[in-house]
């Protein structure tokens, strides 16, 4: 990497989290994007300055989109979409439809994320085999993590506001959720 990064951006997908740096030489029209320090796009002598650069992200290819615009003479704005969403917006979505959990175990760091919508558990970025059931208070999403019992239990909070309220237990122990 060049001394040309313009824009950085932190995605949080789940399989992972990203950091997504946007390399722009606007006197050569050089447009290169990185995604965790690895290149995923070039173009070298672009004489367009302006414009859009698409390109997937993650194992689900999340559409991600960086735009650049002239503000005045030779300043440029840079911004970065995912699904056709504003970063803001797709991290607030994200929010809502999804919990994470980061914790160690067995010495080993473990991020778990569930998907609400779909119920689709992640460990680490691999889709997890999962086991639904019901109980008298809810649902129970089982999985393991080596020899480690594992559930998300998805119970009512008791307000309409509030919906359901999804914990993670391993070894019948409650692990707290992480901000992200």
């Amino acid at each position: 990497m060049s001394g040309d990064i313009v824009g950085a951006w932190d995605v949080s997908l789940s399989d992972g989290l990203y950091r997504i740096e946007f390399e722009h030489g606007s006197t050569t029209g050089k447009r290169v994007i990185y995604i965790n320090g690895k290149e995923v796009l070039r173009r070298d002598w672009m004489f367009k300055l302006v414009g859009k650069e698409t390109f997937p992200v993650g194992c689900t290819d999340a559409k991600a989109t960086i735009t650049i615009e002239a503000i005045t003479g030779f300043s440029y704005e840079y911004t970065l979409e995912i699904n056709g969403k504003s970063l803001q917006t797709f991290l607030d979505n994200r929010s809502k439809i999804s919990k994470t959990w980061v914790m160690k175990l067995d010495g080993a760091d473990y991020r778990i994320v569930l998907e609400k919508d779909t119920m689709d558990v992640w460990c680490n970025g691999q889709k997890l085999e999962t086991m639904g059931e019901f109980t008298e208070n809810g649902s129970e999403t089982h999985f393991a993590l080596g020899d480690h019992e594992c559930y998300i239990k998805a119970t009512t909070s008791g307000r309409k506001r509030n919906g359901i309220v999804h914990s993670l237990l391993v070894d019948g122990i409650r692990i707290e959720e992480a901000i992200e």
